[in-house]
């Protein structure tokens, strides 16, 4: 017998159209602010701007197709300051998530006192806006400021000059490092109190001391926490622009092209070069998501010992 035949109305099929509703605004937002500006950068990197008409001609744009990323990938420039940009990541991603990790493995032992305290302490410097901490710092390293240039000339030591062309680089690497530890320092530290108390004290009971527990038990299960830090950690160090861009007025040894962002930077809003900074903008992109998967895939192999 039908439901018809039977006086009852058909049964509706669960959920209806409420899933739909409930995901739509995510989707617009998506969609509104990040494929349609995708789309619009890659159009932009296949066109020019070019003059028609001899000298008194109008100013009009062309498809291009490949030429302005064949432009990018042979500036020596943009090359160079990719080059840079890796060699600042190999330095502020190892030392920032190993000062990470021993901060939260020291706050996480038994006998620590003003754990609060202490950790509020080492998170605050990545509440500080990156512009504004690269200020403080630029102070830090002004020769004619700079305390610490001071307190070691008083002592008759040799004062460095902080934004010198041979300690520049370590200088800009140094406010990176100081920003994001407290970040990877309170994800770390939430997956070490995820760790279930008894595994602690089996491994007491089996003779193990602090510094074995911390090696052979503690690290090993925040392995997926200490590679969700390093894929973002590389993600960021791949997007440096605010730190050398606000030391740039106070140092003659950063150019306008020090890393890729800034090159960027100067074509778009300097030299009014919007296509070639759009198809930079794509090379960098691609770039970030080739070096992510990378190094995601070799982590996972390496941590979770996967043959996928």
């Amino acid at each position: 017998m039908t439901a018809l035949s039977t006086g009852r109305r058909p049964a509706r099929r669960r959920g209806g159209s409420a899933p739909f509703v409930l995901v739509a605004p995510a989707v617009v937002l998506l969609v509104t602010f990040l494929l349609v500006p995708i789309g619009y950068t890659v159009y932009l990197s296949l066109r020019a701007a070019r003059v028609t008409g001899g000298g008194f001609g109008r100013r009009v744009e062309q498809f291009v197709g490949l030429e302005n990323y064949r432009g990018v990938l042979t500036d020596s420039a943009y090359l160079d300051g990719v080059v840079r940009m890796l060699g600042y990541g190999a330095v502020v991603v190892p030392v920032m998530l190993g000062l990470a990790l021993l901060f939260a493995l020291l706050l996480d032992t038994p006998r620590v006192r003003l754990a609060r305290t202490t950790r509020i302490g080492i998170f605050l410097p990545y509440a500080v806006p990156g512009v504004i901490a690269s200020l403080l710092w630029g102070f830090l390293y002004l020769p004619g400021l700079s305390p610490i240039r001071s307190v070691l000339t008083s002592v008759n030591l040799p004062a460095p000059d902080f934004l010198g062309p041979s300690t520049v680089f370590f200088s800009v690497a140094n406010i990176g490092v100081w920003g994001g530890v407290g970040f990877n320092m309170i994800v770390l530290f939430t997956a070490l109190r995820g760790i279930p108390g008894e595994m602690y004290d089996a491994a007491r009971v089996d003779g193990a001391s602090e510094i074995q527990i911390a090696l052979r038990v503690k690290i090993p299960l925040i392995t997926p926490a200490l590679v969700m830090t390093a894929i973002f950690s590389i993600i960021a160090t791949l997007q440096v622009f605010s730190e050398p861009a606000t030391l740039q007025p106070m140092s003659d040894s950063i150019p306008s092209t020090w890393v890729p962002l800034m090159t960027i930077y100067r074509d778009a809003f300097v030299n009014s070069d919007i296509h070639t900074a759009a198809a930079a903008s794509v090379v960098l992109a691609l770039g970030t998501l080739a070096l992510s998967i990378g190094v995601l895939t070799l982590l996972q192999r390496r941590a979770f010992r996967s043959d996928q």
